[in-house]
């Protein structure tokens, strides 16, 4: 499906983790006035270490948007150099998590802010504001909400088991601390009660560890099923595996399908329209719990390949806002 964006000034809500979510969002900022795009992002890898508050999701996400982003390693910011680590080493220090001397800054400043009271949202910001971001990017809370992975190991911190362990340990079960509690964005939740609203897309990252964590707030999943907006989701598996990260070898261990419409079987409820890849055509056809199915390229490499499925999911959006209105 392709063919015009149509208006480019109603707000459009971007559920996102990280590296992959990124990608479709910069692909978005390019289609739609940047100003109508809004972004919810996971909180559930946030984290402290070396007394510092690090936001992975957060920074990627701003990062990307501000023209940063390191596109080899696919985090952090590109010509970083690394003084601190080495020194960090020669003192002993942990170097399990990788931190460049350009990227502490933004986790110093964030730390600082928090300690005086500020709310990492407005941080958040005011950081967006600093860098020349103008869409605008949420945590999904300021309450705490952290994903805790149970393995063959027991129970790990998030980036216990991704970075340290390198997601080598088997997973068993996955936990959402806090989540019950914390309170999301108000703006997102009044947002997608919003008339004006031209659609919620629910990016290709992890489910289990980028989207599951904000979904597992009551408030926002009560107000995702109740949007009167379309709402649409991008497969993160492509031809039976993932593009990147540990998606597919998770839900392997979890015994659950390694396939293009897993997403959506695990969004069921939420979504009106869903986005797998070409290479999964043969699926298109189906329904994919309750919601209707489109194959386009969705693997997103070069700048136009972002903007161009940025420019499919939202012309999906207004077929799917265009049959309801016809029925």
């Amino acid at each position: 499906m392709s063919g015009s964006t149509g208006p480019t000034d109603r707000p459009v809500l971007a559920l996102s983790g990280g590296v992959g979510g990124a990608k479709l969002v910069l692909g978005l900022a390019q289609v739609i006035a940047p100003e109508a795009l809004h972004v919810l992002a996971n909180i559930g890898d946030d984290f402290e270490h070396l007394g510092l508050a690090i936001c992975p999701d957060i920074d990627t996400l701003v990062y990307t948007l501000a023209d940063l982003a390191d596109p080899q390693r696919g985090w952090g910011r590109r010509d970083e150099s690394w003084n601190f680590m080495a020194a960090l080493a020669a003192l002993g220090g942990p170097t399990w998590f990788q931190l460049g001397d350009a990227d502490l800054a933004m986790h110093v400043e964030r730390s600082r802010r928090l300690r005086d009271g500020e709310p990492l949202a407005s941080i958040t910001a005011a950081i967006c504001r600093r860098l020349g971001v103008r869409a605008t990017i949420w945590p999904a809370s300021d309450d705490r909400l952290r994903t805790h992975v149970r393995t063959s190991d027991g129970w790990l911190a998030f980036q216990e088991y991704f970075v340290a362990q390198r997601c080598e340990p088997v997973v068993e079960d996955i936990a959402y601390h806090g989540a019950t509690q914390a309170q999301p964005r108000p703006e997102a939740l009044a947002l997608l009660r919003d008339a004006n609203l031209r659609a919620v897309i629910i990016c290709p990252s992890n489910p289990m560890l980028s989207i599951e964590p904000m979904l597992a707030m009551p408030a926002l999943r009560h107000a995702l099923a109740s949007c009167a907006a379309p709402r649409i989701a991008v497969s993160p598996i492509v031809g039976g595996a993932a593009i990147k990260g540990p998606t597919a070898k998770m839900l392997r261990e979890l015994a659950r399908p390694v396939d293009a419409l897993e997403a959506a079987r695990r969004y069921a409820g939420l979504i009106d329209g869903y986005v797998v890849d070409t290479s999964d055509a043969h699926v298109a056809r189906l329904d994919a719990a309750g919601a209707r199915v489109i194959a386009v390229p969705t693997v997103m490499r070069e700048g136009a390949s972002k903007e161009r499925l940025a420019r499919e999911c939202l012309a999906f959006a207004d077929a799917l806002a265009a049959r309801r209105v016809d029925d």
